[in-house]
């Protein structure tokens, strides 16, 4: 029963079920099905997507598609505060405003559901024409809802159909944005790219600022041509990649490639990081910029950055978005949902029976206290070769090495 939520818990997915029947109930006028054009007109359009780094960039091109087909339209953008500064990078929004579920939030308690009530409550003074939220969860529906706004566009996978007045299934065997794009393409038809077309990671687009590129040159000013981005975390310990290995692939890829490493990670990666300089030879020249930008700077650093080896985590999105090469090394999560759609992207993941399973809030018993499988399979030599892949397209195109 309920077998239209994605909810691996099952106590979750009949507790939803349950509250969508009564919402269904409660709620006259909940349709499934509405009018062919949803919004013929929108003045004033609220966006949510509070999730983190990499679920809002790849919201980005559905934010784009939207800003095309309502031109002229104010585009309000809700967001984390942890992507307050990356949201700003987005061409033409409006405004951005930041709201912390409780649910969401990680370093801090978080809002109330009484202060959220209260703090989206306000947005029926704005007068929003149309509400879109790019994540299928009851909670957020349900604050989509408070909005007032009369059409009310998401999905109803996670529960809370009955909060919007057009609700989709989210299709799990397609890409995030692909998901995203086909809401944008129900408000206006035909508006959006096919997701599975490279075409679509042109557009997500980020305004990177020129103090930001600035300040990065003059940290990479003795860094040479070729600097090899490594990102050992994985954002949680069920994605994380052996640190060993990669400081394996940075010393074969920097002696092959005369390259700089430049690391990245949050400070609470610093031990992570450690152990990747612990296992570095001296003859590898690193810059350690972990801990010591903000998303900005990590945007004009990923920028400058000849190709990027990370674990399926925020960087990653972030790398692809202002143009640069990346290898993902993918465990558990499912790449056909979550890799960049850029060309110059390379997954590198093990085949196995139980891979992908996509489980990474709830994870199979057998894989809670160590790493999984799917991450002990994937070796260096399979990341040293997409990457040199890469690196040799870098070579022929000077400009990308030069800036």
């Amino acid at each position: 029963m309920f077998d239209y939520l994605h909810l691996y818990n099952t106590r979750d997915r009949w507790a939803v079920g349950c509250a969508d029947l009564l919402l269904a109930a409660a709620t006259t006028g909940a349709r499934w099905s509405p009018p062919k054009r949803v919004v013929p007109s929108a003045h004033k359009i609220l966006l949510l997507r509070m999730e983190r780094i990499g679920d809002l960039l790849m919201a980005v091109p559905a934010i784009t598609a939207l800003r095309t087909r309502a031109a002229g339209a104010e585009l309000h953008l809700v967001v984390g505060s942890w992507n307050e500064e990356l949201a700003r990078l987005i061409p033409g929004v409006t405004r951005i405003e930041t709201l912390d579920p409780r649910w969401l939030s990680r370093d801090t308690p978080g809002a109330s559901t009484l202060e959220l009530i209260r703090r989206t409550a306000k947005w029926r003074a704005t007068s929003f024409d149309l509400a879109v939220n790019f994540e299928p969860d009851i909670r957020t529906n349900g604050l989509l809802a408070l909005s007032g706004a009369p059409h009310r566009v998401g999905f109803h996978s996670g529960g809370g159909g009955a909060f919007l007045t057009r609700a989709l299934p989210y299709d799990t065997t397609a890409h995030t944005t692909a998901n995203a794009l086909r809401l944008v393409d129900t408000i206006y038809p035909g508006s959006a790219a096919k997701a599975g077309n490279a075409t679509v990671q042109e557009s997500a687009h980020l305004d990177v600022p020129e103090e930001a590129r600035e300040d990065v040159v003059r940290r990479l000013a003795d860094a040479g041509p070729v600097v090899i981005g490594i990102n050992p975390s994985g954002g949680r310990r069920l994605k994380q990649w052996d640190p060993d290995r990669f400081a394996e692939a940075a010393t074969r890829l920097a002696r092959s490639h005369q390259a700089t490493i430049a690391l990245i990670g949050a400070p609470e990666d610093r031990p992570l990081v450690n152990a990747v300089v612990g296992a570095l030879p001296e003859d590898v020249r690193v810059i350690d910029f972990a801990g010591q930008l903000g998303l900005v700077g990590l945007a004009a650093l990923c920028e400058r950055l000849t190709v990027l080896i990370t674990g399926d985590t925020g960087p990653l999105h972030l790398a692809a978005a202002v143009g640069t090469a990346t290898v993902a090394i993918f465990g558990p999560s499912d790449p056909r949902r979550y890799a960049p759609l850029a060309p110059t992207s390379r997954v590198v993941r093990a085949e196995l029976w139980c891979s992908p399973c996509n489980r990474i809030r709830l994870p199979p018993s057998r894989c809670r206290d160590r790493l999984p499988d799917c991450l002990v399979a994937v070796d260096t030599d399979s990341v040293c070769r997409a990457a040199d892949e890469l690196l040799a397209a870098a070579h022929e195109s000077p400009a990308r090495t030069s800036r």
